[in-house]
Formats: C-alpha cells, structure tokens, sequence
C-alpha cells in the first residue's frame, strides 16, 4: 500500500501537493463550519470556489488530468490554499517547471533588520540594490570607500550611473573599462530576468544618451553573471585598495541583491578603517 502511495506521488507530484495543501488547512480559519467532516483540511470544492476555478477542473489537477495551469490560475490556487512565499514557487516549479515570475511593486525603504545586516559589516562596504541596480541601502564603509550616497539625489542612486557619469566615483576604479564592461554584462544578466521591462528600457535610453561609452558596451549583448571577483580602487585619501567581491539574492526578496566587498589584505582593512575613523572625527 505505501509503494503504491509513494508511486502516485511520483506520477502526480503537483497533484499530491495541492492535496497535502488543503489536507492541512484548517477550514475555521476561513470562516468554514468544520463539524461532520471524514476528512482533514477544506474541501476540493471549497478550494475550487476560492481559487474561482470550476470544482470539476480541481478535481482534475489533483488527479493529474487538469493540464499545464496558467501562472493566474497557479498565483489564485497560491491564495486560496494561503502558501507562503516559498510554498508558491514551489508550486510553481511543480507546474511549469520554473519560479514564478517576480512580482514587480513600488519600492519601499529596507528594512531596519536588513540595515543592521549592512551596519554589522563594519569594515567591509556593502550595499543593496534593486533590479534596476538602484542602491537602496549602505553601510559606512560604502559611504567612505565608494561614495557618500546620502550626499546623492535618490536618482543618481545607481551603480551603472555612478559608473557611467560619476567622475569622482570612476576615477577610483584603476580597471575602468573591465570593470565597466564586467558591470554591464551582469546588468543584462539579471534585468532582463528580474527588472520591468518599461522600466530597463527607459533606464538603458537614459544612460545610452547621457553616456557614449555605456550604449557602445550595452550594444555589444555580453551576458555574465555578477557572482564574486575583484576590484581594484583607487582612492584619493587611502590610496590603493583591494577588494573582494560577493553578491547575494536577499531570501524572500528576488528582486533586491546584496553586494559585499572585503579587503583582500590586512592592509587594505587597515585603510579602510583610517577612512572610517576620518570620517568620523569629521563630523
């Protein structure tokens, strides 16, 4: 009998999920009489009507006889049955074999937690940016090593115009033009995949007229990914510094990445915290 479970399951394995789903709803939750029930969870029927889908269909796609699901159908089966953010891609990857896609909402400011993240980070500058590669969020060493980004317009915010149109910002960069073409290709990589698609072409229009140099790399169609490496800067105070780089997808935020950069050398950590302690006592 397990056997025979255990094969329905690899036969069927999106339909087994939503069933496990809804077996472990409590239907109270949802304002549903519980009372008389031979089984746990809501009903087939109860998730069909909630998720707007005939209760024939649902029937169906727990039996393994429903088709392919829309992403709408997939994103109405997510709420009616409450998933959470990592249950719903999951059903996603079940259903059509890939994450769903991101969802695209006004940016809000980080989070106090994810500030803490960036602050305890004390001698390694590390920002967070968008999709669109806009910096959201900075530490001190950032601030000191790269550029002060709370002496910026929100709109100059951004790592590729900052690379692009900043001079102050790409005269520390002793590798401009590997760096700069390094940048680009990654920024395909990941906007194309994550960015509105309005949004990336009214930015890469912006930056093709403001900067030659940016439209002749972007029309090259590099791809990279970003992943880890090595800069090279050059700062007008402390002089050379190396650094390693690292980027992370922040969990439960697609669509908002984490880039840490840390002294290859205990002497480039030594700069670093002279910047630091300038910094301070010039407050």
């Amino acid at each position: 009998m397990a056997e025979a479970i255990d094969k329905a399951r690899d036969d069927n394995p999106l339909g087994s999920y939503l069933k496990d789903r809804r077996a472990k709803l409590d239907p109270a939750e949802f304002g549903i009489e519980a009372t008389r029930r031979r089984t746990p969870g809501l009903r087939r029927e109860e998730v069909a009507q909630r998720a707007n889908v005939s209760a024939t269909w649902y029937t169906w796609l727990e039996q393994g006889r429903g088709g392919s699901p829309s992403s709408d159908v997939l994103d109405r089966l997510a709420k009616a049955l409450a998933l959470t953010s990592a249950e719903r891609e999951h059903l996603f990857l079940l259903a059509q074999h890939r994450p769903p896609e991101i969802r695209h909402q006004p940016f809000e400011p980080i989070s106090a937690q994810l500030q803490r993240v960036l602050d305890a980070m004390t001698f390694s500058p590390a920002v967070l940016r968008t999709a669109l590669w806009d910096v959201v969020g900075w530490n001190a060493a950032a601030s000191v090593v790269m550029t002060d980004y709370a002496l910026l317009p929100p709109e100059e915010r951004n790592i590729l115009k900052l690379i692009f149109c900043n001079q102050r910002v790409r005269g520390h960069m002793v590798n401009w033009e590997r760096d700069a073409r390094s940048a680009v290709a990654s920024f395909r990589a990941e906007a194309i995949k994550a960015a509105p698609a309005q949004a990336l072409q009214a930015m890469v229009e912006e930056l093709s007229q403001a900067s030659p140099e940016f439209s002749a790399i972007w029309q090259n169609y590099d791809i990279q990914n970003y992943g880890a490496g090595t800069k090279h800067f050059r700062h007008e105070i402390a002089g050379d510094l190396m650094m390693e780089y690292s980027s992370f997808t922040v969990d439960g935020r697609p669509d908002l990445g984490l880039v840490v950069f840390t002294p290859m050398t205990e002497a480039d950590a030594e700069r670093v915290r002279q910047l630091l302690k300038t910094a301070r006592n010039d407050r």
